[in-house]
């Protein structure tokens, strides 16, 4: 009887021997499963995130190759209604060149010049633009710094395309870049010295071209002074970075280091967003606050209005403590929506106190914005002296051409870094071309009718006309000339 219950014994631990086994081998077959699963998904997500860059770094090397042909143009050119279509395409070329240059995974402390400079050739050419479109030929000084312009941009085009045949050639990888930066370049035996660092120790003394759009110029004698609070760790402005942004945004975030942003010391940190995209944040290490946001993503249609983007765009300046914020142009691209907003006090537009802030189109997300105007020039409450002109006294300096649609009163810069306190003057002058002055209508019967918006800035203690600006309504958005 009691081998017939050992056999019985030993039947049953063989049986759950065998199912422990059985469940043992299951698991490992999942794990190796679950294992393959995700290797595989990363390699997917590789590729996506490899290809991405790609597209990113090919139209960056076309940009920047067309700028420096376009430069070249601009020296020799001799009209200026020529001059100022080429002079305008480098400014919307070198703008689509920072912001594919943005998308690639370097370091921003290590393209901080480079991302200057691009800014630098975009805004001086949008100036040089403007004035040929008033009728004025390039000076001597200006050509001298469209060919000191023209050669870094060469320097520049030769780096990225060194970098696209060592990345074409397999010499190095974006996840080489992404993790050692510049270092890279310099660790790989076949690689050429010639690095971004080389332009990026070169480039700082092109600061004093920027421009950036009408009244959005770096102030460079403003020295931060809307940087309120003492000075903060790099942990506070870690997390002075998580509550901009918001936690329910935000994948991972980690330090860049510190770095310049228009004069301002900052540190600067990478973001991973929820979405997969990569972008970077600057806050200034005086008073913690955020000097940069970028954040890009593919925005694939246009489910709100500009004026619902321009409202989530106060709004979300609003719930950061930038109050009183008025908008004043906006440009759209790529279902983006980049607005002007410049503070105001007592109804007065200041137009140095400006924030940029680009909307997604298709919900309303803010995707970046960019506050170095602001804080290098704001001031809480500005001591602003009284009109000494009166208002009808402005209006009698007016082209009486002009019919006026509205009056206000706004701070401009000046070139000098200075301000004045102005009467804005806006405006329209029709203009009624008879279509029977053109000899190729041989029924002499059209007739052109254009109208053309104007704002004309009359200083309030002087009388003086300071500065005319042409409203250009483009199915894109509203720019100034």
């Amino acid at each position: 009887m009691s081998k017939v219950k050992n056999k019985i014994y030993d039947w049953k631990d063989r049986l759950r021997k065998g199912k422990m086994l059985t469940l043992v081998v299951t698991l490992i077959t999942i794990i190796i499963i679950l294992g393959v699963y995700a290797l595989i998904k990363a390699r997917d997500y590789r590729m996506l995130a490899e290809n991405s860059y790609n597209q990113a770094f090919y139209e960056l090397t076309e940009y920047l190759n067309t700028t420096e042909e376009l430069l070249k143009k601009a020296t020799i050119s001799n009209s200026s209604t020529h001059a100022s279509k080429i002079l305008t395409t480098i400014w919307r070329t070198t703008a689509l060149a920072q912001s594919d240059l943005a998308r690639i995974p370097i370091e921003v402390k290590d393209l901080e010049n480079t991302n200057k400079f691009l800014s630098q050739v975009s805004d001086y050419s949008y100036t040089l633009s403007k004035k040929c479109f008033e009728g004025n030929n390039l000076s001597n000084s200006d050509l001298d710094n469209l060919e000191k312009l023209h050669d870094y941009s060469v320097n520049l085009r030769e780096t990225i395309n060194q970098l696209n045949d060592d990345l074409y050639s397999g010499n190095i990888r974006w996840g080489q870049l992404s993790k050692k930066g510049n270092k890279a370049f310099l660790q790989e035996e076949n690689i050429s010295k010639t690095t971004f660092s080389n332009i990026e120790e070169d480039l700082h003394q092109y600061t004093g071209l920027i421009y950036d759009g009408a009244y959005s110029e770096n102030q460079n004698n403003y020295k931060g002074v809307g940087l309120t609070g003492d000075d903060v760790t790099e942990e506070k402005a870690l997390q002075n970075a998580r509550d901009f942004i918001g936690d329910d945004r935000i994948e991972n975030i980690s330090s860049a280091g510190e770095s310049q942003n228009g004069r301002i010391p900052c540190y600067t940190f990478n973001v991973k967003f929820k979405n997969n995209q990569d972008g970077n944040i600057t806050v200034s290490k005086k008073g913690g606050h955020v000097i940069q946001l970028n954040g890009n993503r593919d925005v694939r249609n246009v489910s709100i209005s500009e004026a619902n983007a321009i409202n989530s765009a106060k709004q979300f300046l609003s719930k950061r403590n930038l109050n009183n914020m008025k908008e004043t142009y906006y440009l759209k691209e790529n279902n983006v929506l980049t607005v002007n907003l410049a503070y105001t006090q007592d109804n007065i537009i200041i137009y140095p106190d400006l924030i940029k802030v680009k909307v997604a189109l298709d919900n309303g997300e803010v995707l970046g914005i960019e506050a170095t105007n602001y804080y290098n020039s704001h001031k809480e409450k500005r001591e602003i002296a009284k009109a000494k002109i009166s208002k009808e006294d402005a209006l009698k300096s007016v082209n009486p051409k002009l019919e006026i649609s509205s009056v206000d009163m706004a701070i401009i810069p000046t070139e000098w870094g200075t301000e004045n306190y102005c009467y804005e003057i806006k405006g329209r002058i029709k203009n009624n071309n008879n279509g029977s002055n053109n000899n190729n209508n041989e029924n002499n019967e059209v007739e052109v009718n254009e109208e053309n918006d104007f704002l004309v800035y009359i200083n309030a203690e002087t009388g003086k006309e300071e500065d005319i600006l042409m409203i250009v309504n483009t199915p894109n958005g509203t720019l100034t000339t």
